[in-house]
């Protein structure tokens, strides 16, 4: 489950302030404040977090979960060039 923590990393890593993932993921601004304001599991509409997740994953994000190997994190992956 996707984390508050990985997006407020995702977009760190992407240098993205939050009105970027608003655009990037046509969801908005202020949805995007309420969403990264919590902690733990993102809370919302299944399609809201499909939408950010896909924007972030779109940009190169990969996210990771919670497993044996550590915690929950993102990869920024690089483009193929």
């Amino acid at each position: 489950m996707l984390q508050t923590a990985q997006i407020r990393a995702a977009r760190a890593l992407l240098g993205w302030n939050q009105d970027d993932l608003a655009k990037a993921s046509k969801v908005s601004i202020a949805t995007i404040r309420r969403i990264e304001s919590q902690e733990g599991p993102v809370m919302g509409y299944v399609s809201t977090l499909m939408s950010i997740q896909s924007a972030l994953e779109k940009a190169g994000i990969r996210f990771l979960d919670n497993d044996a190997g550590g915690g929950i994190g993102v990869r920024l992956i690089k483009p193929n060039a």
